[in-house]
């Protein structure tokens, strides 16, 4: 650590690059915090988690006891052990006895994107809940046609506020807060939809996973789904970046050209052949003959082979993107992660290491700021992924029963986990002792100064 601080001094290396060291150097470390505990209030199985995207302090958790708190993550409440362990409780809970309560499991609840004031929330109670976070009071509900799977809400958007819902129906629900109705209904999937995401480069797209196994990609703005993802459909890893794709087409490009200029010659030759005589004469219509029968677009709605296709054999139950959207995770009852190519729509066979998964209900996953890693759910542990290679790099162990939720703080490198058995468990760098801080300023000391 005190190496790179010191060769950042003497400019050998880039601010961009140490920042990204520094953090990937404390994800790398991450253990059960010993210095931050969350006192849950929750008296049934944690769903959800969500840090709030705009101070990256307020943690939104949803449990299915009927019941949804705030806890501030950065400032405590209490401190114990000589101040050393800080405890964080909730700032406040909606539940069942409050007058607009769920009756029933809360199983999803997010922050609204640009703003803390507002808060959803999603119930097996068939409804879906807007909180004014000051007055802890709903604003508007939505009436579902059946159980909420999952919520989501763009966090790019900047045109409209809609809020897609996955029921147990096997429709797709977009609810306008805005007008307090329904803006339409994505119909496609052949059975429940179990998880929701937003593509985190466009506010237009989302992208769904059902209980029939398919993910489809969705322009709100049109009917039908565009992209239906086959697990068969494939490519072998990461698609080159952008730079070197770019180098690639200019060399190619430069290699037509003088093939091209190549033919150039042949061409006159042939034109002087034509000249005199000794062959037919080409007769000059204007028009383009054609290469072959023309390859007819079939409508997004229309059944056909693709549309039928499956990107898991079970339930899809965890969707999470990168942050530059050009790839997309998933998670299936089948006891498999995949990972999407976005532009090709074709399975990149990271082959990830066994795993074993819930099928019954949802799972939340997250991503590193630079989506290096991944973290999964997987039972009683949460399993950090190399995206990349598929490579099991950390297992967090702390949990007594099946986890249901993550979500990694980039703000902190911190990451948050819930569980069946009602503990939200923090995990962070480890802090540096007393005897640690004195050897580093010893260290840190001149030999000239008196």
């Amino acid at each position: 650590m005190w190496r790179e601080i010191g060769d950042r001094e003497a400019g050998k290396i880039r601010p961009n690059l140490f920042s990204n060291r520094v953090k990937w150097n404390r994800i790398k470390s991450l253990q059960l915090s010993n210095h931050k505990d969350i006192v849950s209030a929750h008296r049934g199985s944690i769903n959800s988690l969500q840090v709030d995207l705009i101070e990256g302090r307020y943690l939104l958790a949803g449990s299915s006891d009927a019941s949804a708190a705030v806890y501030d993550v950065q400032r405590a409440t209490d401190y114990e052990g000589g101040g050393i362990i800080a405890k964080h409780k909730c700032l406040f809970m909606v539940d069942k006895n409050h007058e607009d309560g769920h009756k029933y499991a809360v199983s999803s609840a997010i922050w609204y994107p640009i703003d803390t004031g507002l808060f959803v929330t999603g119930s097996y109670d068939h409804h879906i809940n807007v909180w004014d976070t000051n007055t802890t009071q709903v604003v508007v509900n939505f009436k579902m046609p059946g159980k909420v799977y999952r919520t989501a809400m763009s966090s790019l958007s900047t045109s409209h506020m809609l809020i897609a819902a996955g029921t147990e129906d096997v429709q797709v629900r977009l609810c306008d807060i805005a007008s307090g109705a329904f803006a339409h209904t994505l119909s496609g999937h052949r059975d429940g939809v179990m998880t929701v995401e937003w593509s985190t480069s466009s506010e237009w797209v989302l992208v769904t996973g059902g209980c029939d196994g398919a993910i489809r990609f969705w322009d709100i703005r049109r009917a039908g789904c565009f992209l239906v993802l086959d697990q068969s459909q494939s490519q072998l890893g990461r698609r080159p970046p952008i730079l070197e794709r770019s180098a690639l087409n200019k060399v190619s490009a430069s290699k037509s050209m003088s093939s091209n200029q190549s033919s150039f010659p042949k061409a006159r030759a042939t034109q002087r052949k034509h000249s005199n005589g000794s062959s037919m004469k080409q007769s000059h219509t204007g028009k383009i003959p054609a290469k072959g029968p023309i390859r007819q677009r079939l409508h997004p709605g229309m059944l056909s082979s693709q549309d039928r296709a499956t990107a898991h054999y079970g339930a899809v139950t965890g969707l999470k993107v990168t942050d530059d959207g050009m790839y997309l995770l998933s998670a299936g009852s089948d006891s498999r992660l995949r990972l999407w190519d976005v532009e090709s729509g074709c399975n990149t066979l990271v082959n990830f290491e066994t795993v074993r998964l819930q099928t019954s209900k949802p799972i939340q996953l997250a991503t590193t700021q630079n989506s290096g890693l991944v973290f999964v759910p997987c039972m009683t542990a949460v399993k950090a992924f190399d995206m990349w290679s598929g490579k099991t790099s950390q297992t967090f162990r702390g949990h007594y029963e099946y986890v249901n939720c993550c979500w990694f703080n980039s703000l902190d490198q911190e990451l948050y986990t819930g569980g069946n058995d009602r503990q939200i468990l923090v995990w962070s760098p480890p802090r540096m002792t007393s005897d640690e801080l004195d050897e580093i300023s010893a260290r840190d000391q001149d030999n000239w100064s008196d």
